[in-house]
């Protein structure tokens, strides 16, 4: 009777135990833990990070902490940190958020237009991933990475084909750089590049002669046009006399590319620069700026006419009168500096 007691007494006991061992797993594994009210939440924890860290960009995100931690340890997540970018969707329990942040790293979307420099382009992707601005524009000008991919520091931002891309967060400096070089290789398929050679121009020289066209006009349907006139001065043996490359040229002479420039001088022209198309024959040594698909498309597939001038039009801002003689050219461009003179624009 009494050894009866004692095992029914052991057996309780062991109930108990594994009643309380169950709530406990329960409390700390299974109970949901977030504390957002999104349908999920972004965290980026940094290469080499620490689980203080980790604690410290989950803390505005979880309940309760403790619980987190526990289960962390129990889990070895402490000594085995991952850095990306995690989803962490909202009622995950902490089993849950720890399986998301150690191996579900996920990519994410980066934009990129109408950079006028490598240091622009770094200072912009500086803002999207982890990498940062002097090590992106270190890889992007390494000699030897420039060496193997065939470009030059003049040709480089041609390499960066301006769209959408998705790539991971802690993508090192140098990876996002050769993958920007398989997606130039995508982008430069059989039909572009056959374009290309059936107006005589390199793919370099295709990407320069688009970010003219890039800067000289914003209108989408109006860049076939304008590439068209290049291509006529080109194949007559014109100069391109394009204002862009000259604003350009000022800026990179005088080392200051924060400086706004509306109107072009006379004195400007003569800027000694390789940049400079009133000067020097040809597209200039690397684009001016980053052109869109839409420049760059407008310059393969040019509309063909007999235009060689151009100058902004008055009447219908963003687009442009077109001339086929010097003198036809002259008197629209008197009415353009009558206007501009009008407006007050002196630089």
């Amino acid at each position: 009777m009494y050894l009866k007691k004692i095992l029914l007494t052991v057996v309780f006991l062991g109930l108990v135990g594994m009643a309380g061992f169950s709530y406990y797993v329960y409390q700390n594994i299974f109970t949901p833990n977030t504390g957002f009210n999104n349908p999920q939440a972004n965290i980026f924890i940094p290469t080499g990070a620490t689980f203080k860290m980790v604690q410290e960009e989950l803390s505005p995100l979880l309940k309760d902490m403790s619980t987190f931690v526990t289960v962390a340890q129990r889990k070895g997540y402490v000594s085995n940190i991952k850095a990306g970018h995690f989803i962490i969707k909202k009622g995950s329990n902490n089993n849950e958020i720890i399986n998301s942040i150690r191996s579900g790293n996920t990519p994410v979307t980066i934009k990129f237009n109408n950079q006028e420099r490598l240091e622009n382009l770094a200072g912009h992707l500086a803002k999207q991933i982890e990498a940062d601005s002097l090590s992106l524009l270190n890889a992007m000008l390494d000699i030897d990475f420039l060496k193997a991919s065939g470009f030059t520091q003049d040709t480089a931002l041609g390499m960066y084909i301006a769209n959408s891309y998705q790539v991971y967060w802690n993508t090192s400096s140098k990876a996002f750089c050769q993958k920007m070089l398989k997606q130039y290789h995508v982008f430069w398929n059989d039909a572009r590049v056959a374009k290309a050679k059936a107006i005589s121009l390199s793919k370099d020289q295709v990407m320069a002669l688009a970010a003219i066209v890039q800067k000289e006009t914003a209108m989408i349907d109006e860049r076939p046009v304008v590439a068209g006139l290049y291509l006529n001065r080109l194949k007559k043996g014109m100069l391109l006399q394009a204002d862009p490359t000259v604003i350009f040229a000022k800026k990179k002479t005088e080392n200051n590319f924060n400086q706004v420039i509306k109107r072009v001088l006379f004195k400007d022209l003569k800027i000694t620069s390789p940049y400079n198309t009133y000067a020097n024959s040809g597209v200039p040594p690397g684009p001016i700026t980053m052109p869109d698909v839409s420049a760059i498309d407008g310059v393969l597939n040019y509309k063909k006419h007999g235009f060689y001038f151009m100058v902004a039009d008055v009447n219908n801002f963003g687009y442009h009168k077109f001339a086929k003689t010097l003198s036809a050219h002259n008197r629209n461009k008197k009415q353009y500096v009558n206007w501009i003179n009008k407006q007050g624009v002196k630089r």
